[in-house]
């Protein structure tokens, strides 16, 4: 008696599909220098806004959406995992009035 049977001639599957193409990222722009001249309580500002405006948006991402759920612990942690130093209280408030405006 003859049994049929199926024979596989093609590839594996992993070898058939055509591995997916992911650009390169862009190179993040190059940094400036700030403009000399300026008191020194302009560029402390400055900075504090920048830091402030990471805060927030990392604090976004990750689902703080309510300034009353970031309060300075939470953000001292956001910080701390991206690596940059321990906000002050001042800065604290502006990432949350970023978060509460920026609705």
């Amino acid at each position: 008696m003859a049994v049929a049977t199926a024979t596989a001639t093609t590839e594996p599957l992993d070898r058939q599909l055509p591995m997916p193409f992911h650009p390169p990222l862009p190179a993040p722009p190059a940094k400036k220098r700030l403009p000399a001249g300026r008191p020194r309580e302009w560029y402390v500002s400055h900075n504090r806004r920048l830091k402030a405006m990471r805060l927030a948006i990392a604090l976004l991402d990750s689902g703080v959406y309510q300034p009353s759920s970031a309060g300075n612990h939470r953000i001292r942690i956001t910080a701390e995992r991206m690596g940059i130093h321990p906000p002050s209280d001042t800065t604290c408030r502006m990432v949350r009035a970023l978060i509460r405006y920026g609705r």
